[in-house]
Formats: C-alpha cells, sequence, structure tokens
C-alpha cells in the first residue's frame, strides 16, 4: 500500500495550488508570497488562528490592482489612437472586479482560495467580490516575485479575450458612467432635474448628475432622457 502524502501545514501552499498557479502561467519562486495572496481574512479565525501566517491577500490585492491596471492602461495605449476618455472608458471595464473575477472562475481559482469553514459554506469562494480581489492578489504576488515585465505577459495572455472584445468600447453615456462607477468602487450616479424651462412644446430639460465624493456635471436638452445623456457623457469628459 503506497502511503499518502500527508496534507500541507496551513502555512504551505498545498501543491496542487502551485500547480493551478503555474498552468495559469505565473512563476511561483517565494511561496509565502502566494500563500498570502490566495488567502482571506476568514482564514485566520478558528482552527488556523495560531497557524503563524496572519497575513490576507488585502494589501497584494492593492498592488496587483495598481500593476494590472498599468499593464492594461500601456496595451489600450498602443492598440488605440482614442482619447484620454475612451481610454479611460475601456481600462475602467478591463480591470473591473467583474472581469477580474470572470477571469479568476475561467483558470479555476475557487477552489484554491483559503477561506475559513463559514465564508465557504457561505459561497465565499463564487463570489465576485473575493475571486476579483484574488485575482488582483495574484498579480501582485506574481510582481514581487518576476517582476513586471514577466507580470505584463500574464496579464496579457489572460486578459486577451478581453482586450480584443467588447468590453468597454464606445455605449450609451449613461451606461458607461454606470460602469465607469463600478469599476472605481463608487456609488452609483443620481440624475436630478434642476430647471424646467419653456412651454410644454419647446421645453428645456436641464439635468445634473452626480457621483458622492467625486463630483457633478450638468447638461441641458430638449428632453429629460436626452439632457441626462448629455449629462452622463459631460461627466465622463470631466472626470472619467
Amino acid at each position: 500500500m503506497t502511503r499518502a502524502d500527508p496534507a500541507p501545514a496551513p502555512s504551505e501552499l498545498a501543491p496542487e495550488s502551485r500547480a493551478f498557479l503555474e498552468e495559469a502561467g505565473f512563476t511561483v519562486k517565494d511561496e509565502s508570497i502566494w500563500l498570502e495572496a490566495l488567502t482571506h481574512g476568514s482564514f485566520h479565525s478558528g482552527a488556523h488562528s495560531e497557524s503563524g501566517a496572519s497575513r490576507d491577500y488585502q494589501r497584494l490585492e492593492f498592488l496587483g490592482d495598481r500593476v494590472l491596471g498599468l499593464a492594461v492602461a500601456e496595451w489600450l495605449y498602443r492598440a488605440s489612437a482614442k482619447g484620454e476618455g475612451q481610454l479611460s472608458q475601456r481600462l475602467n471595464a478591463l480591470v473591473s472586479g467583474r472581469i477580474c473575477a470572470h477571469i479568476a472562475r475561467q483558470i479555476g481559482m475557487p477552489p484554491h482560495i483559503r477561506l475559513g469553514k463559514q465564508a465557504r459554506e457561505d459561497g465565499g469562494a463564487d463570489s465576485d467580490n473575493i475571486l476579483g480581489d484574488v485575482m488582483e492578489a495574484v498579480i501582485g504576488a506574481n510582481f514581487l516575485d518576476n517582476g513586471f515585465e514577466a507580470t505584463r505577459r500574464v496579464v496579457y495572455r489572460l486578459w486577451d479575450g478581453e482586450l480584443l472584445g467588447e468590453a468597454g468600447r464606445a455605449k450609451h453615456p449613461k451606461s458607461a458612467l454606470q460602469e465607469w462607477a463600478a469599476g472605481n468602487r463608487r456609488a452609483m450616479p443620481q440624475y436630478e432635474v434642476t430647471r424646467r424651462e419653456g412651454p410644454d412644446h419647446a421645453s428645456r430639460f436641464t439635468v445634473a448628475v452626480k457621483i458622492h465624493n467625486v463630483g457633478a456635471a450638468e447638461a441641458q436638452a430638449s428632453s429629460k432622457s436626452e439632457a441626462e445623456k448629455l449629462a452622463a457623457k459631460a461627466f465622463l469628459e470631466k472626470f472619467g
């Protein structure tokens, strides 16, 4: 009878997780960084609270978010002659939590995230928020372990379908603004008619759109819907 290999300690990267990372295109050198990238804060409660590895993915997520943004921004700059506003619109769509979570699922990440028992039972391994955050964290880990050029190559390979797809391309300004707000983890846009002038058959509507802690923009048109559209467009040009 062949004796099974002992299960890895909570402070060790599981062999199957290392294999998963390498199959996805990452290069694992310092396992402690990758262990941190795959660890949710809930993992350090209960049975694992005294494992000695108390870090979770949040710091690496912070770093990976910036590395991903730079890699995608460079690709967009080189691939398109569009203006700053349109480039920003695509960038925000391509690095959004939704896209990050989608790619995390594509490469088979969910079973490799280290979660506490309750968080896993609550569906944490399939949460867009957690998957998106861990995707950014492993990008941050790869940057620390292998540098920017190697990480950029991985990002371009994993994001290939999205970069060549329709995410963030020209769309209705109100939809684009809502996507921008979601991608930047801001409150949803709020529209308000601030002024109506003229007779019913020739009214002019002034609409303001605001996003909390960002700012506001205003536009005027002959219909409320057109004024909202122009206000959203003005907001993106001003803040996007």
